[in-house]
């Protein structure tokens, strides 16, 4: 009977409790179940996030850990783009903080050649080994740990034109951290060497960093990027360059879709929508940016007040679609206990919002007696300065129409 190999035994175990696999080892000699269980998790994750890597079950993962922390395809080939644009045509990229690997994979597809740096051992090699079963034979491995005085040797003669660093967001007792200081390396004391081996410096930091704080204590912020995917924030990545001098430019990227953050021409004009009007609910990655006039200032649109970041106009501009959500306005009436329990009588089941009033969004669905469903939204708002509404909207897909 031909030996079943590790990729067999995970094709075949796809959908197994990797528990009940760990009890049942001695059914399963010549795996290694622990590994096999591990990998069997990560898969489950990766299916969405990595699908590139779930097609190939000869894939193997060391850590769960991993597995959570590691970037999504998407935003791995966002962070190569963005590299390839700012550098030569195919640039040298050191990883050093390698992980998983999926950057350092998506790096290796547009550069000439990559340093893939990650300081577990075993994680090093688990990736060294997934590199050669997706084909990719332009990246040297490296296992050290990137601390002062030691960046020269683990570069080891590669000369970099960009070097990429996404520091470990845990504690040693497990704990989330998001200070510069407090992550794994700290790239605050890093900086002079890593400036010295290269002109320039990516760096992912918690979608929880504050952008402001952070470009302060950081030196030389060339760009910032706010990364979303499925309406969340999922990246903060902040382009140093030692020879930057000025004010970084500001971009948000999501799904694909990017904005640059502009001044603007216009100004930020506040009122109350009416019924046929288009409001805007900017996603979380505009939000993040601080953006809460560009829809005025660079598209024109009215904003409700100037603590209620909702925003409409007659037409939905093009350019802002993709970052966030788009309702038609039905009515708006004055926000009231009669006008709150007429609405809840009408639209029985619809999503409530309270957007800068004195109540939670739980209390106006209590007080309106709607159950979560259907595209009906209810907002209860300040709007124009002075008073509180109900916006009856609908949910509307601007791409499809």
């Amino acid at each position: 009977m031909e030996k079943m190999t590790f990729a067999d035994f995970i094709s075949q175990h796809e959908g197994d409790d990797p528990v009940r696999l760990l009890l049942a080892r001695e059914r399963y000699p010549g795996i290694d179940l622990d590994l096999a269980a591990t990998t069997l998790e990560v898969r489950r994750r990766l299916r969405t996030k990595v699908p590139e890597w779930y097609a190939l079950p000869s894939l193997v993962y060391p850590f769960r850990l991993s597995g959570e922390q590691c970037s999504s395809s998407s935003t791995a080939r966002y962070k190569a783009a963005l590299l390839k644009d700012v550098c030569a045509a195919r640039p040298r990229i050191a990883d050093l903080t390698g992980g998983m690997g999926v950057d350092s994979w998506a790096f290796a597809q547009v550069a000439e050649e990559v340093l893939y740096n990650e300081m577990q051992a075993e994680l090093a090699r688990a990736t060294e080994l997934n590199f050669k079963e997706l084909s990719i034979h332009n990246v040297r491995f490296s296992c050290r740990e990137a601390v002062p005085g030691k960046i020269a040797q683990i570069l080891d003669g590669f000369v970099p034109d960009a070097i990429f660093l996404d520091p470990a967001r845990r504690a040693e007792d497990g704990r989330k951290v998001f200070l510069i200081e407090d992550c794994r390396p700290d790239v605050l004391t890093l900086l002079p060497e890593l400036f010295a081996a290269s002109r320039l410096v990516l760096l992912k930091l918690s979608p929880m960093a504050d952008i402001t704080m952070a470009c302060r204590r950081l030196a030389h912020v060339r760009e910032v990027h706010v990364v979303a995917a499925g309406g969340e924030c999922k990246e903060l990545l902040f382009l140093l360059d030692r020879e930057w001098e000025g004010e970084p430019a500001l971009s948000v990227a999501e799904d694909g879709a990017v904005l640059e953050i502009s001044g603007g021409s216009g100004r930020t004009a506040f009122g109350v929508p009416g019924a046929g009007d288009v409001l805007f609910e900017p996603g979380k990655a505009l939000l993040k940016a601080g953006a809460f006039d560009l829809p005025c200032t660079q598209f024109a649109l009215t904003k409700l007040d100037v603590h209620t970041h909702l925003y409409y106009g007659g037409t939905a501009p093009e350019g802002l679609v993709p970052f966030g959500k788009w309702f038609e306005v039905l009515e708006v009436l004055p926000l009231n206990n009669r006008t709150m329990k007429e609405a809840g009588k009408r639209y029985p089941r619809a999503e409530v919002t309270a957007r800068n009033i004195p109540m939670t969004s739980d209390l106006l669905r209590r007080k309106t007696g709607c159950a979560s469903g259907g595209d009906v939204h209810l907002f209860g708002v300040r709007a124009g300065g002075a008073d509180n509404y109900l916006i009856i909207s609908k949910r509307i897909d601007i791409t499809q129409n």
